[in-house]
């Protein structure tokens, strides 16, 4: 790993003075039933109602809102499964800059429509065959784009601290606290915050079970490099953290679990049922790794973050129905 500053709670700080007025802060919500199975008192913070249905608008609209008027100009350029792709497309939007998004052909039909809805234009690649960063990379540099990376950058992921940041000053101090794990942009983002505002708190990523590259980059001590996952998680389907993330995950996180997608769905249903929120697969992670390790948490104060609700209804219904 190259020599790199990692960025600092003060920075997170500074992405939520940027974030007022632009993105929700969105509700702390509770349920006695998961209270009751999980032993625990649980406060799920509701990401999945932020803008664009997920908490990447605010790592998104972080790193655009600190564009210079050349690179506003030039516009910018990423690539995403889809939440990514709509924080950065409406992010844009609300700045005055084109967008270039480059999305996988599978990627779910509505993240692709909202995409599109919110102006950006869409670049259609093979993620099993294709590398969506040298693509990225070739098309910053013949059209004078910037690109922003999904979650290896610095202002991607402190922006996406500032939920947590929330989370903790609504609620006080917690025990734990669980985050989805992709690339590790909000579970980085995530611990930078509670080692500044909750010092004893446990921090725990959750990835699916087919792609637990992170777990196992953060028990051999370096990044490692799978093929893509197939999972139902496609916010998750993820080869690699990155330096930044995982330097901070390294340092910070108290450990990786995973879930499997029979246990994603059953929480999927979970959230439908008992709170009456829509919840897509890899947002659904932080719940069904806390059930994992269901006995460490007995009588503690939890944190879970959904991380976004992005879901085709047909798809979700499908799932549910399994």
């Amino acid at each position: 790993m190259t020599d790199i500053t990692l960025p600092t709670y003060a920075d997170v700080e500074a992405a939520a003075k940027r974030l007022e007025g632009h993105a929700h802060k969105t509700p702390v919500m509770t349920s006695r039933t998961v209270n009751d199975l999980l032993g625990a008192e649980v406060f799920f913070k509701c990401e999945n109602l932020q803008r664009m249905g997920a908490f990447k608008f605010r790592g998104g609209f972080n790193a655009l809102s600190k564009f210079t008027p050349e690179q506003r100009r030039g516009g910018v350029v990423a690539f995403s499964s889809g939440n990514h792709a709509q924080a950065i497309a409406l992010s844009a939007r609300l700045l005055g800059m084109p967008a270039t998004i480059i999305m996988p052909h599978d990627a779910p039909a509505a993240k692709v429509a909202a995409t599109k809805g919110y102006g950006g234009n869409v670049v259609v690649y093979d993620r099993y065959k294709e590398d969506r960063e040298a693509i990225g990379r070739k098309l910053a540099e013949e059209h004078g784009m910037t690109l922003i990376p999904p979650y290896d950058h610095p202002d991607v992921l402190t922006g996406q601290g500032t939920a947590a940041k929330e989370l903790f000053e609504e609620v006080g101090t917690l025990d734990a606290i669980f985050t989805p794990l992709g690339g590790g942009g909000l579970l980085s983002g995530t611990a930078l915050t509670a080692r500044a505002l909750a010092p004893q708190c446990k921090i725990y990523g959750v990835e699916p079970e087919a792609g637990n590259d992170g777990q196992r980059s953060f028990r051999s001590g370096e990044i490692v490099d799978i093929p893509t996952p197939k999972t139902i998680a496609d916010g998750a389907q993820t080869q690699h953290l990155g330096n930044y993330t995982f330097g901070i995950i390294r340092r910070d996180v108290t450990d990786i679990l995973t879930a499997s997608d029979a246990q994603l769905i059953d929480s999927m249903r979970l959230f439908a049922a008992r709170m009456k929120i829509l919840v897509e697969p890899t947002g659904a992670l932080g719940l069904a790794g806390a059930l994992t390790i269901k006995p460490e948490l007995q009588g503690k104060r939890i944190g879970i973050v959904i991380s976004g609700g992005n879901v085709d209804l047909e798809r979700f219904c499908q799932l549910l129905s399994n």
